[in-house]
């Protein structure tokens, strides 16, 4: 087992390594100018000068992905030696001119926000889905299985931004069941947090819950008529242990891939949940920053969604190996 995760870090090191050099190559290198892009319409000569100096864009470029990578790993200072100087904590992800601080700072303001509705959604998502699709597997062609499967269909073919607008304006401006949607920290106000939460957390978990109402119900459908499954039956096991020991293991195996797919890119930012509750989180920010040009937050976005992703990746891996030990030996 050891020897299985150790090989699963290192293929997520490695392609941590390759998506840095993607992006510092993509965003630093490929522009004519980035200090030019940075610097806005209102920008002067002296303007730009100051720029480049500030971001180091002045030095050959191996020399500034060095830096950019030392930074991640111990950190670094800008403008060295002079009145300005700037230290910058690992990982220091770089230091947004437009908005005068550091990426990792901006970065840490928005983090929690998406991270209460990846979570808080997830939960939702997976009971919901997960026991609709059991139910209608189980229950397949009578009316709850139909009933189910209507509803998913519904919810797959619906976007966030119809469905959290409907659910807003019944909810929140005509019923007062709700609270308006938004964000505050959970240790001072938690149950204003939780409030805040609920609407992104429900128009999330109808959306994806269909999806997951779907792809339980095929999956078990098509266990349940694998030859162990029948032989497990005959010999005299009882239903509900053939059901959720034998049938449900094996097809909870692609609902865990996409699971952890799914959550990885909520992580990484949730955009239009964001931005139709206005809940100011990572994919919120890194639309402002492409908004603006602003490129070294929209570098430190894109580096912490990858990272979300590799780790999220890494954990789908080790459930797998959970579930079925012969996969350590891939």
């Amino acid at each position: 087992m050891l020897a299985y995760l150790v090989r699963r870090l290192i293929g997520g090191a490695t392609v941590m390594v390759l998506v840095s050099i993607f992006v510092f190559g993509l965003f630093f290198v490929l522009p004519a100018d980035p200090a030019r892009l940075a610097c806005g319409k209102s920008c002067t000569p002296e303007l730009m000068a100051e720029i480049r100096h500030t971001l180091e864009l002045d030095i050959p470029l191996p020399a500034q992905y060095f830096r950019f990578v030392k930074g991640i790993v111990s950190g670094r200072t800008y403008l060295a030696g002079s009145e300005a100087q700037l230290d910058c904590a690992a990982p220091c992800l770089g230091y947004s001119y437009q908005t005068d601080e550091l990426v990792t700072n901006l970065l840490k303001d928005r983090a929690p926000a998406t991270l209460s509705i990846a979570f808080g959604a997830s939960i939702l998502w997976l009971l919901i889905g997960l026991s609709s699709g059991i139910v209608s597997a189980l229950r397949r062609a009578t009316w709850i299985d139909k009933f189910s499967q209507g509803a998913a269909l519904a919810g797959a073919s619906l976007q966030i931004y119809f469905v959290g607008l409907v659910l807003q304006f019944i909810l929140v401006d005509k019923l007062g069941w709700l609270s308006s949607p938004g964000y505050v920290s959970p240790n001072d106000y938690p149950m204003e947090w939780a409030q805040g939460m609920i609407l992104p957390w429900l128009t999330l978990g109808f959306l994806l819950s269909a999806i997951y109402a779907r792809l339980t119900r095929a999956g078990m459908i098509e266990v349940m008529s694998e030859d162990y499954i029948r032989t497990a039956r005959a010999k005299g096991l009882p239903s509900r242990r053939v059901n959720f020991k034998h049938v449900m293991r094996a097809a909870i195996t692609p609902i865990i891939t996409v699971f952890g797919l799914d959550l990885g890119q909520l992580l990484g930012g949730a955009v239009i949940t964001e931005y139709v509750f206005n809940i100011p989180g990572l994919g919120k920010l890194a639309t402002e920053a492409v908004s603006n040009v602003d490129l070294p937050v929209i570098v430190g976005t894109v580096l912490v969604a990858a990272v979300f992703i590799v780790i999220a990746n890494i954990v789908v891996d080790l459930v797998y190996m959970i579930l079925d030990p012969k996969v350590r030996l891939a």
